[in-house]
């Protein structure tokens, strides 16, 4: 599990929350979920296809699990599987282990016996991919949270209306100007907390992801070319940050 998501999203609720004191109660509005959280999700359909929005929802469980390889695992699992390559020949990579679909792929396509410019091609049509469906998803909850603020606002002229409509009525201006004020607050809430974080969340898992990715190209073209296994590290270690490199350098001395 990612425990920075859930620790965000939790902590900034749980301090809305204790903010609002003994008077919860006074901040929850049915008619006023209804405009924020239903009526932006219909804006976001019509503005999008149904499997998009489907598929938006399926990917945003990514912010919530860290399924990601560290890029210096897929730098050792490379060495490994290159020091077998080049003492037992590609054929004995068949069969390894490999956790990782993506790596998994390019090593299946090393003892297929494949061109590097196919594995090359392949393997980068399968990113491009990956970055579309990231993309996708991104989008809506960027759209999500541009609509959110809308339909508060909205919420609060429906208020406003209902409120100035009924002004001989004392009774009916409570409810009325409470759709009017907790429309925005929800719409706020819903925009900042949740939907753009997760879309940039999205994005950014999107960049780490990719960079393994190319990580992984590098060193299966490298494999394929039956380079010196001791080097490959040093090869690969431009992928990582500085103070990973030194200690991946430090390990391997």
């Amino acid at each position: 599990m990612d425990i920075a998501t859930i620790v965000g999203l939790i902590s900034a609720l749980g301090l809305i929350y204790v903010s609002l004191g003994d008077g919860v109660s006074s901040f929850i509005d049915m008619p006023s979920v209804y405009i924020v959280l239903g009526g932006s999700i219909a804006v976001v359909l019509f503005r999008s296809s149904l499997s998009e929005f489907l598929g938006a929802i399926g990917v945003m469980g990514k912010t919530f699990k860290n399924k990601l390889d560290k890029p210096e695992d897929l730098i050792e699992k490379l060495v490994e599987l290159a020091d077998i390559a080049r003492k037992d020949g590609m054929i004995a990579l068949e069969g390894q282990e490999i956790s990782n679909p993506f790596l998994a792929k390019g090593i299946g396509m090393l003892v297929d016996g494949s061109d590097p410019d196919l594995i090359k091609k392949s393997l980068n049509k399968d990113i491009q991919a990956m970055r579309s469906r990231h993309k996708s998803g991104a989008d809506i909850f960027s759209s999500w949270g541009e609509v959110a603020p809308a339909m508060g606002m909205i919420g609060t002229l429906v208020g406003l209306v209902l409120m100035l409509g009924n002004m001989s009525d004392p009774k009916s201006i409570g409810p009325a100007m409470a759709v009017a004020l907790l429309t925005t607050l929800y719409g706020a809430i819903l925009a900042n907390v949740i939907c753009l974080p997760m879309s940039q969340k999205l994005r950014n898992q999107s960049d780490f992801e990719a960079q393994n990715c190319e990580l992984i190209i590098e060193g299966v073209l490298f494999i394929q070319s039956g380079g010196n296994p001791r080097i490959l590290a040093d090869l690969l270690s431009s992928f990582l940050a500085p103070k990973v490199r030194a200690k991946l350098k430090s390990a391997s001395a």
